[in-house]
């Protein structure tokens, strides 16, 4: 198993195999491309272009999907993923981005926004004329958009899956099997404040690994300030290395941040000793190697 980062400032970092940069983020800031990283693309969350234009929103019966509509209980602002326009306005950015010599491509929220999104009359007609029920429809429509990205991308091609192993396909349009064709990789973030409490990213984790038919790569909020935190974070990580997973990334602000990680790990002798007695190889392997350069 390899260790990675996901992080807002296009720098590597030593002691990490995988670095991921938020490129293109929900707020609408668009970046340059962060040249020899995997460059991560929010597609259909953008609130500053639904600022400049409200039409382009997904829209439900129970209204628009804005984080301000409480009855959708959204986390972003969502672009509606038919319209034609906003869907070019990506996949040119994902082309530019191409045009650089980067490591691949990491699509993020190119799904819709929950189920009963869309409903605007161009969703509505291309759904009735599809000749397909609504789930099938969505999830065609969703894998078709990954399909046009696959197109544009000349190395490492993965997406992020919202974290639901279950429903994904009916509230998202999210189809594992169909989506599998086109990726590398899948990429699913187990976010949290922290993992003092950590039996769900277990459980997840697992489900997700056993559901997809690509190799996995796991994601972890690694913003860590105090000693339990970043304790709890990284026994985290030691159990999850005892599964086939392609790689964890940890989640961080800046390099300083995922510097302090490797520091915590490769210092604290209680975690190296607790490593040991409980035969967390892959884990000892990752810290080992933090210690060459910490």
């Amino acid at each position: 198993m390899e260790i990675g980062l996901v992080t807002y400032t296009p720098e590597k970092v030593k002691g990490y195999d995988y670095h991921v940069y938020y490129s293109k983020w929900v707020n609408g800031s668009v970046f340059p491309a962060a040249k020899g990283m995997q460059n991560d693309v929010s597609c259909f969350c953008d609130a500053k272009a639904i600022r400049e234009k409200p039409s382009i929103a997904a829209i439900s019966k129970n209204g628009p999907a804005l984080r301000k509509n409480r009855k959708a209980n959204l986390a972003f602002d969502y672009v509606c993923p038919t319209n034609p326009e906003y869907r070019m306005k990506v996949l040119e950015y994902i082309k530019e981005l191409n045009d650089q010599n980067i490591l691949g491509v990491t699509l993020n929220l190119y799904h819709f926004p929950e189920e009963g999104f869309c409903v605007c009359p161009r969703c509505v007609e291309l759904w009735r004329t599809s000749g397909l029920n609504w789930i099938k429809w969505r999830a065609e429509t969703i894998t078709q958009f990954i399909s046009d990205a696959k197109n544009v991308v000349k190395g490492t091609f993965a997406v992020e899956m919202f974290p639901d192993p279950v429903l994904a396909k009916e509230r998202f349009g999210i189809d594992f099997d169909k989506i599998a064709e086109y990726v590398d990789y899948f990429h699913v973030p187990l976010s949290a404040r922290d993992y003092t409490t950590n039996y769900w990213v277990d459980l997840l984790a697992r489900d997700f690994l056993k559901t997809l038919k690509k190799p996995v790569v796991l994601e972890l909020s690694a913003e860590m300030p105090n000693f339990e935190k970043m304790d709890a974070l990284l026994k985290t990580m030691a159990y999850l290395s005892r599964f086939n997973f392609k790689a964890i990334l940890l989640l961080v602000h800046n390099s300083k941040n995922a510097e302090e990680i490797c520091e915590f790990a490769v210092k604290n002798k209680e975690y190296r000793d607790w490593l040991d007695r409980f035969e967390f190889s892959n884990m000892i392997k990752i810290v080992e190697k933090w210690a060459t350069v910490y």
